[in-house]
């Protein structure tokens, strides 16, 4: 798993205000532990879709995690939309 070099308890703390801002950007309702599960779950898919892409990450530390973080809750809150849908 690929956390862009910031720490557990960080990757906790800024994927939860990726999965926030995400939730305020896509005006999805969903609560803090769903927010930071976006957040987390959403940097580690796009990372390992820019990867498989080769295309290079936003780099590493706070400032790429939260971008990477926000940018991939955004897409799973999109995908969720459209399976639901």
């Amino acid at each position: 798993m690929h956390l862009n070099g910031v720490g557990w308890i960080a990757a906790i703390i800024i994927g939860g205000l990726a999965g926030w801002l995400a939730e305020m950007v896509m005006k999805s309702n969903t609560g803090i532990f769903m927010n930071i599960v976006l957040g987390i779950v959403g940097a580690i898919v796009l990372n390992a879709i820019l990867q498989a892409l080769n295309v290079g990450v936003f780099g590493i530390g706070w400032t790429a995690y939260l971008i990477t973080g926000f940018i991939g809750a955004c897409l799973l809150i999109w995908a969720g939309r459209l399976v639901r849908r």
